[in-house]
Formats: structure tokens, C-alpha cells, sequence
């Protein structure tokens, strides 16, 4: 019994270890559908800027952000620069953070959420794929399809609004760096969170 249990946690280890998403590699392939219906294939997006924001509404590090109006304001500032930005939910149903398309809908415009989609992903594949492993999980594709950045959206790990106007934000600093054609200064961090809250 304790030996299956070391095999589960290892295999669980290896699984993020060797996720696809490595930094400078071509970011994992995914063909996912939105909250309308609407399908997105990352393939079709070669020569623009993607964010991936693992999403869950319910998790309080995830509010902090909402909440605080930090996250709809970059979203805003960014895609109305061309940025292309994704957030996936990739919470199995019956699980926190997973609600049916028109409640995700009115969840979105009540939180005033800024994205350019919300994405599907409740078998966890992609979040898998990627080696997401928290709310926010963030990364950010260039515009040759490969991974420039993931991690945490700032470094300031705490579910505290006051906290936001303190932290340096990861993911602008790669945006802006990538639009200045330099090397993403800090192309990976620690991402926190809750638990993604895959099936």
C-alpha cells in the first residue's frame, strides 16, 4: 500500500516535471471551446501575443486580483494592444471554480472580466499539458507560438488586495519586454495559488 502510494506521487511529480510547456519550446497545441461555443485552436494564432490565466472565480488568490481590479486591468490594457488573452478553466464539473457556460458568462460580467474568451478545459488536458498547477497559473506565448513566460502573475503570494499595488507583475514585465524585442528578463517563477481543480 505505501509503495503504490510513493508510485502515485511520483508519477504525479514526473507529470509536472515533463510538461510540455518549457521555456523557449513551442507552447503545448490546443483546440478548446469557449463559453459560447465558439472553438479556439492556438495553432491559428501564430504571429500574436497569447496570455494563459488559469482561472477559478471561487479561489481567494484569484479574488484578490479580481477583486482588486488588477487582472480586468491588464487584460484591458493588453488586448487592446493585440494581445490575445485566454482564461482556462480547467476545473472538472462539479468541482469549485466550474460553472455551465451562461453562468460562467454572468459571472464574467459581474467580475468585469476583460479576456478575450473564457476556454473549456474540464477533462484537464491542456492544464496537464502545460503543467498548470494553481489559480492564477499564468503563461505567455510570443508570437512564434513558443513559451516565453510561466509562473505567477506578481510576487506577492498572499490573498491580500492591499498586497497588488506592492508586487511586481510578472506577466506585464514579459509583455513589455517582448514588444521591446529584448529577452524576457524573468521568463519563469513559482506559481501560487489553490490547486487546480482537475478531475
Amino acid at each position: 500500500m505505501r509503495f503504490s502510494i510513493l508510485v502515485s506521487l511520483f508519477l504525479a511529480a514526473a507529470g509536472s516535471a515533463f510538461a510540455d510547456a518549457q521555456i523557449g519550446k513551442a507552447a503545448p497545441d490546443f483546440k478548446l471551446t469557449d463559453t459560447n461555443g465558439k472553438t479556439h485552436e492556438l495553432k491559428d494564432l501564430k504571429g500574436k501575443t497569447v496570455v494563459l490565466e488559469w482561472l477559478n472565480f471561487d479561489c481567494p488568490f484569484v479574488k484578490k486580483h479580481y477583486g482588486s481590479g488588477n487582472m480586468q486591468k491588464l487584460q484591458a490594457a493588453e488586448t487592446a494592444k493585440g494581445v490575445v488573452w485566454f482564461s482556462i478553466v480547467s476545473s472538472a464539473k462539479g468541482k469549485q471554480g466550474y460553472f455551465e457556460p451562461k453562468a460562467m458568462n454572468e459571472r464574467q460580467a459581474k467580475e468585469k472580466g476583460m479576456q478575450t474568451a473564457i476556454l473549456y478545459d474540464t477533462d484537464g488536458k491542456v492544464g496537464k499539458a502545460y503543467g498548470a498547477k494553481s489559480t492564477p497559473h499564468m503563461f505567455v506565448i510570443d508570437k512564434d507560438g513558443k513559451v516565453a513566460y510561466s509562473g505567477a502573475i506578481d510576487d506577492k503570494d498572499s490573498t491580500d488586495l492591499e498586497d497588488v499595488a506592492k508586487a511586481k507583475n510578472y506577466v506585464r514585465a514579459a509583455l513589455d519586454d517582448l514588444r521591446a524585442n529584448r529577452k524576457v528578463a524573468t521568463a519563469e517563477t513559482k506559481p501560487y495559488g489553490c490547486g487546480v481543480k482537475y478531475q
